[in-house]
C-alpha cells in the first residue's frame, strides 16, 4: 500500500473512545521497547507520528493511526517491563485483552519480537494466546540492523523454533534504520484489508 496520508485519529483506554466507523484495523503488539512506534512510523512513512522513547512503557493508551482514510494501524501498549505501579500495568493488560477479544474491526496482528534475543516467556505467552483465539499473526523480527547479515538467518531460526512456527507462518526481519521489511509487511497486511 502506498501511504499518502496518515494521522493520529484516536487515543483511548476503552471502547467508547475508539473509532466507530467500521474500518479494518491491524494491531501492533510486542513487549516494551521492542520498536513498535519505530515500526509504525516506518510503515506510515512518517518520522515521528508514533512517539518513540528509549524508556520502556511510554505507550499507555491504545493509539489509532488513520491510514489513507481506509484502515487503522493500532499501537498497543507494550507488555512486560515498564516502570509503572503494578495496578497500572494490570489495567493496561485488561485494556489490551479486552481490545483483542472484543474488537470486531481487528483483522490481523503484527507481533514484534527483537531479533537479537530468543523470544521470552511473555512473547511465547502472547503468541500462544493470539493463536488460541484464532488471530492471523504476522511476526516482525525488529532491530535486524543491529546484527551482521550472516546472523539474521540463525536468529530467525531461533524465533521460529522457540515459538513453534510452521513453514506457513510469516516471519519478516525489520529494520527501522534501514527501512527493510516495510514492503514485505505491507504485502502481508494487505491480504487482510
Amino acid at each position: 500500500m502506498e501511504v499518502k496520508n496518515s494521522s493520529l485519529a484516536a487515543v483511548g483506554t476503552n471502547f467508547s473512545q475508539y473509532p466507530q466507523d467500521g474500518r479494518p484495523e491491524i494491531a501492533f503488539a510486542g513487549k516494551s521497547n521492542v520498536g513498535k512506534s519505530t515500526l509504525i512510523n516506518a510503515m506510515l512513512g512518517r518520522r515521528a507520528l508514533a512517539r518513540t522513547s528509549s524508556q520502556p512503557g511510554k505507550t499507555r493508551t491504545i493509539n489509532f493511526y488513520d491510514v489513507n482514510g481506509v484502515m487503522y494501524a493500532v499501537d498497543l501498549p507494550g507488555y512486560g517491563y515498564a516502570k509503572a505501579p503494578k495496578t497500572e500495568i494490570a489495567r493496561w493488560s485488561k485494556m489490551i485483552e479486552e481490545y483483542l477479544q472484543k474488537r470486531e474491526e481487528l483483522k490481523a496482528i503484527i507481533l514484534l519480537i527483537d531479533i537479537r534475543h530468543e523470544p521470552g516467556k511473555n512473547d511465547v505467552m502472547m503468541y500462544e494466546w493470539l493463536k488460541h483465539y484464532g488471530y492471523d499473526i504476522i511476526i516482525a523480527a525488529t532491530k535486524s540492523d543491529k546484527l551482521n547479515r550472516s546472523q539474521i538467518p540463525k536468529q530467525l531460526s531461533v524465533i521460529r523454533k522457540t515459538l513453534g512456527l510452521g513453514a506457513e507462518d510469516v516471519l519478516i526481519p525489520f529494520s527501522g534504520e534501514k527501512k527493510t521489511g516495510v514492503d514485505e509487511l505491507w504485502a502481508e497486511m494487505e491480504r487482510f484489508l
